[in-house]
């Protein structure tokens, strides 16, 4: 387990809907391995529900009923996940959503994770105060972030996400004063209001 909040795993899941406790199930999943702010890895699998997804989701991830009917089941290429995290600390935009999906799919095959999640969203709520929003996308054109591919495809948002991470840290590190973000902080400065935010970094 790293202390330091630049290295660990960002992680992206493409989704039939909005909640596995209705029976929504994942059906892509994209990861990068960070370690001391470098990416070392890739993790990227689309993966069949056992279901047809509906139109809307087709449109919106570019994921077809055609490509998940021959690709591997979500059991086989969580459990492959599984591994790929090892005892890493996890980030995602968003991290809420995609921690009820993580949490609900290593369930269905009785796994478990050692790591706890940040999430890039609420950091950059507080550190980008700026910024337009906090969409994903639009945080990359904020940030003036290299990015070629398309939103919505799993590996190419966990890139972005973890692209945004590394200059937010970055960020971070300036006002602290220091060469390292601990994971204890960032996970602080998600909890804690804007205003506070100088006063928690001045102190720390």
């Amino acid at each position: 387990m790293h202390n330091n909040a630049n290295s660990l795993v960002v992680l992206d899941f493409e989704t039939s809907g909005l909640s596995p406790d209705n029976g929504d199930r994942a059906i892509e999943i994209g990861a990068v391995k960070i370690n001391n702010g470098v990416i070392i890895d890739t993790f990227q699998s689309l993966m069949n529900p056992g279901f047809r997804i509906n139109s809307f989701i087709e449109n919106y991830t570019g994921i077809n009923n055609r490509m998940l009917q021959s690709a591997p089941p979500c059991h086989e290429v969580m459990a492959e996940f599984a591994d790929f995290i090892g005892s890493d600390n996890l980030l995602a935009h968003n991290a809420s959503f995609d921690k009820k999906f993580l949490d609900a799919e290593l369930n269905h095959i009785g796994q478990n994770y050692l790591g706890e999640f940040a999430c890039s969203l609420l950091v950059s709520r507080r550190i980008n105060i700026n910024a337009p929003n906090h969409q994903l996308s639009t945080l990359v054109n904020y940030k003036n972030l290299a990015s070629e591919g398309s939103f919505h495809r799993a590996l190419f948002d966990a890139q972005m996400t973890a692209k945004l991470w590394l200059c937010m840290l970055d960020d971070i590190e300036n006002q602290i004063k220091h060469e390292y973000v601990p994971f204890e902080l960032v996970k602080r400065i998600a909890k804690t209001p804007k205003k506070n935010i100088p006063t928690l970094l001045a102190k720390w």
